[in-house]
């Protein structure tokens, strides 16, 4: 039996990091067994409910939290084979260039990476041609070199983004189409009868029906699966804790709960990619007589440092209607790392679209203080005229912004940082607005980040185990591996020094290849 549960590789979360590390290691004829504390997502009429999906909560973890103040919250997680992937947008946008050098806010200094960007890039244009990156180079002001071209076109705008597109170009602004991992053959903005993506109005923030959307466990845990027979994959189990050998140097025992029972594996090669905030709370779990603080934790540095940006979900009312149903297809970077227009000289952000808002979502959200202006049914009204953004800045790793546990309890403290950049970047999307024939009035849609933003919001979460060459200020090496642990690692979020403003999933599944390509040539 022992035999029978040991590994060459055990992997222990199925999103991004976990799922693509999968994929990578299965192919070296190796042993691996991934670990999902989830089960698949059911595919079923709900999926694409949107008071079941966002109102209701229907697929999110149901668990309760802490703020610093006491307050109970629910984490936006979702527990699934692919993770949070399984509901993600799927815009792929690489880190720009400048992002892995120390970058200069009002409250502070983003830190510098300790490897740059010249080494990820092989892995990002591996990683947009594994996850079906739909998207065009060139547009993009503030696009890092690319050593090829996306290996699929964009996906097609409707005829209202593309008004928007056309109409700020003529404002001067250099709009781009979004890169998004959707498996999409179409032809004039129609998708062909053998694709999976049927550009429905259910994408973003839903779970696939069709499964069109390039999520970790469509293009990778599936895929092994059926191509490798050395690939176990082994659903509703909870990793509890890791249990290390005497003196903490090697992880020999993976605990791991499966209904009422409590079982233990090992592997050669342990490797955490549960997200930033779950990884976290394995290793302090996991914290033993050689590890009084948790699991690689000599730094005190595990937990701390948490990013997940300042994001903000706005719904504009355009004069005219807007009968969009795939509203994600446009980006703009204009000010990400400056304003243009004034003497403000730090970043402000990215701006992009979101899935298209629906009566039910903007009921369900409640936007008081001007239905009155409305005719009968304002809710439908509002859903008929929506533009929808998703806007997001960089916010600052600080030490106190942590995960962790008090009394038993999970508790997440968080400070904001970095609102300024934030709330110009409203105000410059309000001047836009007023300029393309849009309501200059922008309305929060706090409920798609969950009840509780901003905290609940855990939609980018990054940064926990933050990597870098010094033992005594991060978690783990260059290679990703905890520092005096010889056998694990970790390929989520949490290696991240700084988070800068683009989507974060991609750097995370280029991360989860170059890790890979590590390990497997240490297992030979």
């Amino acid at each position: 039996m022992a035999s029978e549960r040991h590994y060459d590789v055990v992997i222990i979360g199925s999103g991004p990091g976990g799922g693509t590390m999968a994929w990578r290691l299965a192919q070296t004829g190796k042993r691996v067994l991934l670990l999902e504390r989830g089960e698949y997502l059911p595919r079923e009429r709900e999926n694409w409910d949107s008071q079941a999906v966002f109102v209701d909560a229907r697929y999110q973890a149901k668990e309760t939290w802490l703020g610093a103040d006491g307050r109970e919250f629910h984490p936006g997680l979702h527990y699934y084979v692919g993770g949070n992937s399984k509901v993600y947008g799927a815009v792929l946008l690489r880190l720009r260039e400048k992002d892995f050098y120390d970058v200069r806010h009002p409250d502070g200094v983003s830190p510098e990476w300790p490897l740059k960007y010249d080494v990820f890039e092989p892995y990002y244009q591996a990683a947009e041609e594994l996850y079906q990156v739909h998207g065009l180079r060139g547009e993009d002001p503030t696009e890092p070199p690319a050593s090829k071209p996306y290996a699929h076109p964009p996906v097609s705008h409707e005829p209202r983004i593309q008004e928007l597109f056309d109409g700020l170009k003529r404002e001067g602004r250099r709009p781009f189409h979004l890169p998004v991992g959707v498996i999409l053959d179409e032809r004039d903005g129609k998708p062909l009868p053998h694709s999976a993506c049927i550009r429905c109005d259910a994408f973003d923030g839903y779970p696939c029906l069709t499964n069109g959307k390039a999520d970790s466990q469509v293009i990778c845990v599936d895929p092994a699966l059926k191509a490798h027979d050395n690939l176990t994959l082994m659903t509703n189990s909870y990793v509890e804790r890791l249990v290390t050998d005497p003196a903490g140097r090697t992880v020999t025992g993976i605990e791991v709960k499966r209904g009422e029972t409590t079982e233990t594996y090992s592997g050669d090669i342990v490797v955490a990619a549960c997200g930033a905030l779950s990884s976290a709370l394995l290793m302090l779990r996991s914290a033993s007589d050689a590890h009084p603080q948790g699991l690689a934790n000599a730094s005190g540095q595990v937990g701390r440092n948490y990013m997940r940006h300042n994001n903000a979900t706005v719904l504009a009312v355009s004069k005219t209607p807007n009968p969009t149903k795939f509203q994600k297809t446009l980006g703009l970077n204009d000010y990400y790392f400056t304003d243009p227009d004034s003497d403000f000289d730090f970043p402000l952000g990215h701006i992009q679209m979101v899935g298209k808002s629906d009566g039910v979502q903007i009921h369900g959200e409640g936007l008081p203080g001007f239905l009155q202006w409305f005719p009968e049914k304002p809710f439908d009204w509002i859903a008929k005229h929506s533009l929808d953004f998703w806007l997001t800045s960089e916010d600052l790793p600080l030490p106190g912004n942590r995960i962790h546990y008090v009394d038993g309890n999970v508790r997440l403290d968080l400070t904001e940082t970095n609102m300024e950049g934030h709330h110009r970047l409203k105000q410059k999307l309000r001047e836009l607005c007023e300029k393309l024939d849009i309501h200059p009035h922008l309305f929060d849609r706090s409920l798609y980040l969950g009840k509780d933003v901003p905290i609940g919001g855990t939609a980018h979460q990054a940064g926990t185990l933050r990597f870098g060459e010094d033992p005594a200020t991060s978690v783990l090496d260059l290679d990703c591996r905890a520092h005096g642990i010889d056998n694990l690692y970790v390929t989520d979020a949490s290696f991240f020094p700084s988070i800068g403003a683009v989507n974060p999933t991609l750097t995370i599944i280029a991360n989860a290849l170059r890790v890979g390509d590590h390990i497997a040539g240490r297992l030979g």
